[in-house]
């Protein structure tokens, strides 16, 4: 088996940087009179005009029963561009279980500044969808709270407004056309060949609006027969009081508020799902971050809780952190409940919290709250209890908790609930704060818990509310080879940025050990191809953690970055001191220049180069060679990678 010290030589520089996810090549820049975009494999992203973005992305999607998304092939891609227009078209073939369906699309940008997206399908099998058809996405920023014409199917219009805090139902519906502002730029979009409607994807913390096809309202899944023809088209058009270059900067400033302050949050680490617990070796690797808790879940339904329950209570006084028991019930939940602080009573054990969830609903039920919260808190005093979901933000915005029995309010997180390429991954991790925020509207003062956050989806919330045990050889679609990458440590990073940034009270990140976790652990891989890390390996997101934990004293400060999809920064300040971490998301060399004086600062930075010793050396941080950085000079961050700047 490879080792830590010959691993350097067996692993290719796109696992180092991605995990293997090498999805952004291939992307064309075309311009269509005063538009600008980009072209990326049957998708138009960042439509905009001068430096406004207008619209995020105009692509299709075949989703099928439980909402799972078919990907298509790709074929006879024809691109022809000019100076200020273009044509492109190319076939797409889904092609998944009794899925058989083809399509033919046509992407026209004209020189008046009109895009014109179209495609002509059809079916080759018999099969069952929930929806087939073109999706636009609106931007967050430019677009909250802003209003927005719509024209419905009888050519009725209404006056709305994009929603500022996350709205749980469809804002906009039955739509034949939409009107709307982003600073001089008039835009208008009509669709043709279904009636669309708009939905707020913060609830699947997406950093969009999205419009799509085919309304919700309409009895869903349908079947499609051999034969069945589907044709759309969405047909977008600008008026702009003048003609606008669109600037790239090649220097991305970085701005500071340090009026805005806010308190460290609990944060803590989950449990492993890999079969065998927690060796004495990892739990010491493990120790060398002060994790505040460590999440274990309880399925209290099930014969064998008692083993799990056992090894948490184990484990989590190897690794010295306090227990965040999520608990699962079903009808009996009384006498689950008893059983349990029986079990308890047993063990000298340090609490954080205990969750309550159903084991079929998806959000805490009031009259499981009341009472499972008040014999938990008489058992033990002075615990605390949050209810929420174990799902998704949209799972809690549908189903908002009115007990006054719980602490604290919490939800999950993970990015691919709709798309899984780094692009997206990266543009999606703002809304994670609108998330925090819509809570808070509706939170009745209670305090926030984000529990767990992932970057892989842990199960299809459409259908079910916990996890189920991953009982065969395959790769488990749980897990993601970006968790050993540098992409995994830049993603992480800005996720707690924007979580610290909006004044969670906790919040709990992965796993510890395994193809989940933080580092590999003492195991071989079980599935070296796909998940190619070695006994030994930390993972870079390791160090991330680390840095920010050794510094929990501190409370982290607002900033801001000129172009966040390429460049964000996480800082913090014990009011003396202040360090911050700049995360590069780009495959390219980045130049960045903060609005305040650093000089004599020292940068340590996690990057292609650091990447080996970093994964052999958990005091990697200390050791590490510091650059002392030159006020005169521009901050260089290498592709891919964290900047710990003090």
């Amino acid at each position: 088996m490879t080792s830590v010290s010959e691993f350097s030589s067996s692993l290719p520089m796109e696992q180092i940087l991605h995990g293997g996810h090498n999805d952004n090549h291939g992307q064309i820049a075309l311009k269509a009179g005063n538009l600008t975009m980009i072209y990326e494999k049957g998708k138009l992203r960042y439509i905009s005009s001068g430096n406004s973005e207008l619209i995020r992305m105009i692509y299709s999607a075949v989703r099928i029963e439980g909402w799972i998304t078919v990907t298509p092939e790709v074929s006879e891609e024809k691109i022809e561009k000019k100076s200020d227009s273009f044509i492109i078209t190319y076939k797409c073939h889904y092609k998944s279980g009794d899925v058989d369906f083809n399509a033919g699309f046509r992407i026209e940008g004209k020189k008046d500044s009109t895009l014109i997206f179209s495609f002509e399908g059809e079916a080759f099998s018999i099969f069952n969808k929930n929806r087939i058809g073109l999706c636009l996405l609106h931007p967050l920023e430019e677009c909250c709270g802003k209003n927005c014409i719509i024209t419905h199917s009888d050519n009725s219009t209404e006056t709305l407004q994009f929603p500022v805090y996350i709205t749980a139902h469809q804002p906009f519906v039955d739509i034949k056309g939409m009107k709307w502002k982003v600073s001089s730029t008039d835009c208008s979009v009509s669709f043709s060949g279904d009636i669309f409607e708009t939905e707020d994807q913060r609830n699947w913390t997406d950093a969009s609006f999205k419009t799509y096809s085919t309304p919700l309202n309409i009895p869903y899944p349908v079947t499609i027969k051999k034969g069945d023809k589907i044709s759309q088209c969405i047909e977008f058009i600008i008026t702009s009081e003048q003609r606008n270059e669109h600037l790239v900067a090649e220097i991305i400033n970085l701005k500071l508020f340090p009026d805005q302050k806010y308190d460290m949050p609990h944060i803590g680490i989950g449990r492993s799902t890999r079969p065998e617990p927690i060796t004495d070796n990892e739990a010491g690797i493990l120790k060398n971050i002060p994790f505040d808790h460590y999440r274990a879940d309880l399925y209290l339904f099930d014969p064998g809780w008692r083993t799990t329950a056992q090894l948490s209570v184990i484990e989590a006084v190897k690794l010295d952190y306090a227990l965040e028991f999520a608990l699962f019930f079903d009808e009996n939940a009384i006498m689950q409940v008893n059983d349990f602080i029986d079990f308890l009573n047993e063990y000298h054990t340090r609490i954080a919290l205990f969750t309550i969830y159903h084991k079929t609903v998806q959000a805490t039920p009031e009259n499981l709250t009341d009472t499972i919260s008040s014999l938990l808190k008489s058992a033990f005093p002075g615990v605390k209890i949050c209810c929420g979901t174990n799902a998704n933000f949209a799972q809690l915005n549908r189903n908002r908790p009115e007990s006054i029995h719980n602490n604290y309010i919490c939800f999950s997180i993970h990015p691919q609930e709709h798309a899984s390429d780094n692009l997206t991954l990266v543009e999606n991790i703002q809304a994670q704060a609108y998330s925090v925020e819509s809570a808070k509207a509706f939170s009745s003062g209670k305090e926030l818990w984000v529990s767990p956050v992932n970057i892989q989806r842990r199960f299809n919330a459409n259908s079910e509310n916990f996890e189920k045990s991953h009982l065969t050889d395959k790769f488990p679609p749980q897990a993601d080879s970006r968790m050993m990458s540098l992409f995994g440590a830049c993603w992480t990073a800005g996720s707690l940025k924007y979580l610290l940034e909006s004044g969670i009270k906790g919040v709990t990140y992965y796993e510890t050990v395994g193809e989940r976790g933080i580092i590999h652990g003492d195991y071989d891989s079980r599935w070296p191809h796909e998940f190619p890390s070695v006994k030994g390996m930390l993972f870079p997101m390791y160090h991330v953690f680390r840095y920010l934990l050794m510094n929990k004293d501190f409370k982290a400060i607002k900033s801001k970055s000129s172009n966040p999809l390429m460049v964000d920064i996480l800082s913090i300040s014990d009011g003396q001191n202040l360090k911050y971490i700049v995360i590069n998301f780009t495959e390219e060399t980045k130049k960045v220049k903060p609005e305040w004086n650093y000089e004599n600062k020292l940068m340590i930075q996690l990057n292609s180069d650091t990447y080996f010793d970093a994964l052999r050396n958990k005091n990697w941080i200390e050791q590490a060679t510091r650059q002392k950085l030159k006020p005169e000079e521009n901050i260089s961050l290498a592709p891919f990678s964290v900047s710990f700047i003090e």
